[in-house]
């Protein structure tokens, strides 16, 4: 069964991925990602194009990009999502997947929108005990910068640090540890379900319609002996 990803550039979808590599039914054809015509970055991770195509070359799975515009409508968001469903279907592509964890409305509506398409919808990680999930990312090897937070819900200085351990102590009891309610967004570099790691950094943080975001780009040389002043441990 050939399969389309919906890919975000971060840990969960990542998971996903890494949840369809270990079935023998699977083909992942390709990586779904809107981005935002505009800026140029992944929608809402806002994560620059160029390393969304360094990630998926790191992956090894092509990339669909999907253009959107920003602001972006309900009608707009629908009507680019609906062409790329007629060249995945021509395609020969079965299903597409997402890296939804347990919000049924999000489900229900991407089940509702995949309907008319010819294509299935599946949820690989649906289900999974986000506390326990989370830890398990961190534990297989699974690295990646949180690249956008929502300062409604947790500390805006969690922005631009890693996905790990100390992170998760530095949560909020009302947070979830996979940011399943938009409390953090992530873009992954390195993991069981990349080929080979990326060399980021973090750059400028930015506030933008309600939101704290951290850049992300490739590792120069010249980044080498500022490590530790980009990424703070802890």
């Amino acid at each position: 069964m050939k399969v389309l990803l919906s890919w975000s550039s971060g840990k969960d979808s990542a998971w996903a991925l890494q949840c369809l590599h270990r079935r023998d039914d699977v083909e992942v054809a390709g990586l779904l990602t809107t981005v935002n015509e505009v800026y140029d970055r992944v929608a809402m991770h806002a994560v620059r194009r160029s390393l969304l195509i360094a990630q998926a070359e790191a992956v090894g799975v092509p990339l669909w990009s999907v253009s959107i515009p920003s602001p972006c409508s309900n009608e707009a968001y629908e009507s680019a999502m609906t062409k790329a469903m007629i060249e995945a279907r021509e395609a020969g592509i079965a299903a597409v997947a997402f890296g939804d964890l347990y919000l049924e409305d999000i489900r229900d509506y991407r089940e509702d929108k995949m309907k008319s398409t010819g294509i299935d919808a599946i949820f690989p990680v649906w289900g999974l005990p986000t506390p326990q999930l989370a830890r398990e990312m961190i534990s297989s090897g699974l690295k990646a910068h949180v690249t956008c937070v929502d300062p409604a819900q947790i500390d805006p200085e969690l922005v631009g640090r890693r996905f790990d351990e100390d992170f998760l102590a530095d949560l909020p009891e009302s947070a979830d540890p996979c940011g399943e309610n938009g409390e953090f967004h992530t873009f992954v570099h390195d993991g069981p379900m990349m080929r080979y790691p990326l060399d980021v950094v973090s750059g400028e943080r930015i506030e933008r319609d309600g939101f704290m975001f951290s850049d992300l780009r490739l590792k120069e040389p010249a980044d080498a002996q500022i490590d530790e002043d980009i990424y703070p441990k802890g």
